[in-house]
């Protein structure tokens, strides 16, 4: 019995030890037009075997991206041949765009919410080059 109470615990820390080096990092932050929303960009690492992810939340003004609603995901989303990542783009007050070149998955979650008593309708853009971004994950690129 202490054996495998012992066997158990051991399992445990490694599952656990094993979520502990996904990172989900803040990697763009653009407020709208009106001022009154921000479209925050977080990039997910969940090591070497595996390629960025990347969600869209929109949140109120300058609040913590976990209070946001998630309108979009994308994995192995690219901005150019060298470069992983999305753009987020306001249109206008009413309209976000998430822009990438290429992608194994892009899903729009929300393409219309209500936050704060404004409505955004969210689109996903692909196929959209980003000459001017540099090699690499985007938030390797922010700490350099």
């Amino acid at each position: 019995m202490y054996f495998r109470s012992i066997y158990i615990l051991v399992i445990g820390l490694l599952i656990q030890g094993c979520s502990l080096l996904i990172s989900q990092d803040e990697v763009s932050r653009i407020s709208s037009p009106s001022g009154i929303l921000d479209a925050v960009l977080i990039e997910i690492n969940g090591g070497a075997t595996t390629s960025f992810g990347y969600e869209v939340l929109i949140t109120p003004k300058g609040q913590k991206y976990s209070r946001g609603v998630k309108v979009a995901s994308l994995y192995g989303a690219t901005r150019n041949e060298h470069a992983y990542g999305v753009n987020i783009k306001w249109e206008t007050p009413e309209k976000l765009v998430v822009e990438y070149y290429k992608s194994k998955t892009a899903e729009l979650i929300r393409n219309k919410i209500k936050i704060k008593g404004q409505i955004v309708d969210v689109r996903l853009k692909g196929g959209v080059i980003d000459s001017r971004a540099p090699s690499g994950g985007m938030l390797y690129n922010l700490q350099k």
